[in-house]
Formats: structure tokens, sequence, C-alpha cells
């Protein structure tokens, strides 16, 4: 008997398992095949637009994403880092056979945690509980909880052209009968798509036609706890080329001949992540698209040719290859491919992740209907604390929207539901200004540290680097540069007025033209690094943050408001017909919830409210 087992070794059911072991659980990992725990099947990277904030996020609540992207990385930068606070993100490029390999190191250095290889076919549910697994071997494993992390695995279909087969994203066999399972025990499914570019030799590129993106010149770091260690002068670079006028009237002329337009994919797929003959299709005024040639590994010759991902024949994707800047020789050791597979309607879950119809049973990561490694990752680190927390007795973890990116990608997946895969944008938190990469730490160490995941060395550098953002503030805030000549002559050649008298260092922050590196310079001192980025933001954004958390006072008046489990949507009057089918199938728990249900009004809320007070006012 196990507490609990994790079917899938992706990136969500590493961290589900890793989440598991490490609060005390006798743990299982099911995986159909050990050689592919943690693979990268697409893009060879860890973070990027939001997903950066993410992987911090999870490194702050005590998961291994972070700490392994670190050390596993080959380049790393981070983006809009000229941009607001807000929007900055790290991104790595992984190596596609370190990072796998570090991983299994991390699971296999736990002591509860056992991994299995063979493929799970069948649920044991008995009276709407789990009881285990049944493998295709007709093994019966028992469980008090089962995490199901399959990712594209699930009765998945590889598409190329006009060839359509089973198979996993590597060949191999796919989850053939788990899906059966699934909706045989009321789960309701979806069909979704995604799919990859080709890769190409890095001998038979010609790197001259190409735009050279080397990687930043400041050390940079996933975790919240360690210190960057990498050669910042030896990271590998990627290069740009672009699609053309030639490459656009290939693809036009041969749209029946790709998966995508012949009607051989039913499955719909990612809106942010298409493939290149959607985007020319699409996007027809459009003359070109960036290319990103990227390497997959430290010591490989491989590239994987970013943005290209396509369902075309073989001989057509030569075609295409050929036709682009640097690539006109370029030998291709894998060609591009669409993958179907099926999908758990979000929905279906509660906030926890587990599943409304059957009592212990979570899903997490692609099969919740999401696209891209971190919010798998997310995924699974939130199934796995709370179905440990679930064994314990205590309450789930459910972040909210102002706590976290990952609250706010799991309240839109329950509570928006999906009809394509998600993928987390900065544009879909409200809140984004608080989320930020730089305080991660801050927002959800303590938490980590609650349910168990941060130890007391990570604990300790956490409470460290917080003491210095306090002895900071209170230093500026006493500290005050005097009028001299040579200061005001500093400011004025940064376009800023001169002092009239003695000023607090912090007051001189304020102004939008400097920056800490010049209250250093006025003071001839240097600054903790951590300390300085915490207070600077704080500084000069503190309108903008306190104007935010009053929104965020308004939200969570609205979380406090319970709705009554046992409540009939039939009864309430005068809501639309969607409104109340909607709020009958995610069945919210609170007023703050059924108001970001997709389909439901501002009316249909102030309706509920209205039968609320009347029927429930003496509870």
């Amino acid at each position: 008997m196990y507490d609990i087992i994790v079917i899938g070794g992706g990136h969500a059911g590493c961290e589900a398992s890793l989440a598991s072991a490490r609060m005390g659980n006798k743990t299982l990992l099911i995986t159909g095949n050990i050689n592919n725990i943690a693979d990268m099947p697409c893009n060879p990277s860890i973070g990027g637009s939001a997903k950066g904030i993410v992987v911090r996020e999870i490194d702050a609540l005590g998961g291994e994403m972070g700490i392994n992207a670190d050390r596993s990385h080959l380049q790393i930068k981070m983006l809009n880092s000229k941009k607001g606070p807000g929007v900055r993100s790290l991104r790595c490029q992984a190596d596609k056979t370190t990072y796998p390999q570090n991983m299994l190191k991390a699971l296999n250095s736990e002591k509860n945690l056992q991994i299995k290889e063979v493929l799970v076919k069948e649920l044991i549910v008995e009276n709407n509980v789990i009881k285990g697994v049944i493998t295709e071997e007709n093994e019966r494993i028992n469980s008090k909880k089962v995490i199901i992390t399959t990712g594209t695995y699930l009765n998945a279909d590889i598409l190329r052209g006009h060839n359509k087969h089973k198979g996993g994203p590597h060949g191999e066999k796919p989850s053939l009968y788990l899906s059966e399972s699934m909706q045989k025990n009321g789960l309701i499914m979806r069909r979704l798509k995604t799919g990859t570019p080709p890769r190409v030799l890095k001998s038979t590129i010609n790197y001259e036609e190409c735009s050279k993106e080397n990687g930043d010149d400041t050390l940079l770091s996933f975790s919240n706890f360690y210190e960057p260690t990498y050669d910042i002068n030896n990271q590998e670079p990627c290069y740009l080329t672009y699609t053309n006028l030639k490459t656009h009237e290939i693809i036009l002329n041969n749209l029946d001949k790709c998966a995508l337009y012949s009607g051989l994919i039913v499955g719909i797929g990612p809106r942010y992540c298409p493939s290149v003959e959607d985007k020319i299709v699409k996007f027809r005024d459009k003359t070109r698209h960036q290319i990103f040639l990227e390497p997959e590994r430290k010591n490989g010759d491989e590239i994987y040719v970013g943005g290209f991902s396509t369902t075309m024949p073989e001989e057509l994707q030569e075609e295409l290859i050929h036709s682009m800047e640097g690539l006109h020789n370029a030998k291709i050791t894998k060609y591009g491919y669409a993958i179907e597979y099926d999908a758990i309607d979000s929905t279906e879950l509660k906030m926890s992740l587990e599943t409304k119809k059957i009592e212990g049973l979570y899903t997490a990561g692609q099969i919740n209907g999401t696209s891209g490694y971190e919010e798998a990752a997310a995924q699974g680190l939130i199934a796995g604390i709370n179905a440990s927390l679930s064994l314990q007795g205590k309450e789930p973890l459910i972040l909210k929207r102002n706590e976290a990116y990952i609250g706010v990608l799991i309240d839109d997946l329950i509570n928006k539901g999906i009809t394509e895969p998600y993928r987390l944008l900065t544009s879909r938190a409200e809140f984004r200004l608080l989320l930020r990469h730089d305080n991660a730490d801050i927002r959800l160490t303590e938490i980590g540290r609650k349910i168990g995941l941060i130890n007391d060395e990570k604990y300790e550098i956490f409470k460290n680097k917080q003491q210095k953002v306090k002895e900071l503030e209170n230093y500026l805030n006493e500290t005050k540069i005097d009028f001299t000549k040579e200061n005001n002559d500093y400011l004025e050649s940064l376009s800023s007025s001169p002092l009239l008298g003695k000023t607090p260092a912090i007051e001189l922050l304020k102004r939008p033209e400097i920056k800490i590196e010049n209250i250093e310079h006025l003071l001839n001192t240097t600054f903790d690094k951590y300390a300085s980025t915490e207070v600077e933001i704080n500084t000069k954004y503190k309108g903008y943050i306190d104007k935010t958390n009053k929104e965020v006072e308004k939200m969570l008046n609205l979380e406090k408001k319970q709705i009554p489990k046992d409540i009939d949507y039939n009864k309430v009057r005068n809501i639309a017909t969607e409104a109340r089918q909607k709020l009958e199938q995610v069945r919210p728990l609170t007023i703050g919830q059924a108001s970001r249900i997709s389909g439901i009004n501002p009316a249909d809320i102030t309706m509920l409210l209205v039968y609320l007070k009347r029927e429930y006012a003496n509870e």
C-alpha cells in the first residue's frame, strides 16, 4: 500500500512525486519509460514571459525545477529587462541531457520515493473514492491518493502530412487505456493538440547568415536561495533567422498536404504557439516570421528550430527549412510533427486539483489542458502538496490570484475552463505588479516552510535576505545626502533637480531618473544586490502597489462571501441559462470565484447575492 501514486514522469510528475515524498509519504512514481523522466520533447528551455516567474514560485515553495534549471542551463537571460518590474522574467536554454539526468538524481535521492517502469491501464475506484491502479501487466497497486500527470501520452496520435499513428513524442507506446478508465468513472475528456518543429545538424548551418543571440552578461538564477555559479563567459549562443516569401509560398501552395489543414487533426491546438503553416495562413500580411535556432545540448550537434512547428510531410519540411537564410544546406535530424492527446475538462477539478467526482484522485499538467513545462511543474507541485495535506487531515493549499501566478493559472483552469491548450501570460494576471520575479520568495517561502518543503538551510537564507532589506530601508530613511556642489553637479548630469538642503536618501530614490546605483555613488557605498532591488521597486512603485492592494481588498471581500455547498442553482431566479449551467458545472465556493467563471456577468452575481441573502440569511 502506497500513500500516493503518481502516474507519469514528466515535469508535473517529478514535482508531484518530490513534494509527496518530502512531505513524508510513501510514494510511487509510475512511468512508461524511466529514460523519459523530466524529458523536453519540445522546446529545450525553462522559463519565459510569466513562466519564468512561475519557476521562481515553484522554487520559493520548495519545488525542484528552478534549482535543476540553474544546474543544467546552456544560456540564461532576463526578458523585458528594460520594461517595468511586473513583466520581467527569466528564460534559459536547458541541456536536454543534463536536465533529465539531474532530475532523476533528485528523485532517486528521496528515501520515500520509488520509481516503477510500467503503463497504467485502469483506476481502482470504489464508491467514488480512489483505491489505486491496475497496470497493463494486470498488477493491482493500492494507494490512498493518485495523481495523474500523463502529459501528452494519453491515447496519443502522431500526425505528419497525411500520416497518423499511435505514439508518444519519441515514437514510444502511448497510454492507450487510462483515458477510457477515466471516462468510465464519469470524468469528461477533451481532445487537444500540440506540435514540435524539426531539428537540424548544427554543423550544416551557415551562422554568418543569422543574427547571434547571447546570454546576459550578468549572473542570473532561478533559485531564490542559492547564488549562480556558472561561467558567464561560456554560455552557448542562440541564433535568429526568418521565414520569407518563398517559405510562405511553399506552405500556401501545399496546405492540402499538411495534417493541420487536410482535416486529419481534430484536436484543438495552442493559440499562442501555433504551427508555422497556421501563422502564415492567419497572418498573410506578414512577410516574415522569427525563427530561433537553439542548441539542445552542450555536447551535441542538434539544433531546435524554434517557431517552426509544422505538420507538413517530410519532403516539404526539407524544402521549407532550405528556403530560409542560414539553413539552405541544413540537414534535418528529426522531422516536426503534431501530437493529439486526451485531456480532462478542467472544470471537473476542485481548486486543489482534486477531481470533483472521484475523491483522492488529482490531475496535473498537460492533462489539465495547459501547455508548457513550467505550468505543468507548478500544477504537479500543488497536486503533490494537496494530496499530502489531505492525508494529514489539513485544508488544501489554494493560492489566490494576488499571491502567485500559480494561483492565476489554476483559478483560470477551474473557473474559465479550456477550449485549447492554455498558456500563462502576464496579461492574465490583473495583479502582476505584485507577482514579480524579484519577490517570489517574499510571497511564498513562508507557505513552503509551513507545509514542510523549505528546509532550515533555505529558510535561514530567506530570513537573512529579508533582514538585509529592512536594514537598507532603515538606512535610506535615516541617511541624508548633503546639498554639496559635487552632489548637485552629479544630479545635474542625471537630468535631476539639485538638492536645496539635506535630503533623506529614500526621498531622492523616489525620483524617476534616480536609480539605486546613483544613491550608492552619492553615499560612496555599495548595497546588497537583492536588498537594493526590493527597496528600489517598493520605493518607486509604492503608489501603484498601494492602488493594486486596494483592488486586492475588493477581490478578497468577495472571496469571503461563501456559497453553501448544497445550493440549488435552479432556484436562483433571473439569472441567464448559461450562467446557471456554468455555476452548476463549476460549483464555486465563493462569490469571488463565481464572478470569474466564463459566461457569468455582473447581473448574474447580483441576483445570486440577493438569493443567498434571502435564503441563507440566518447561516
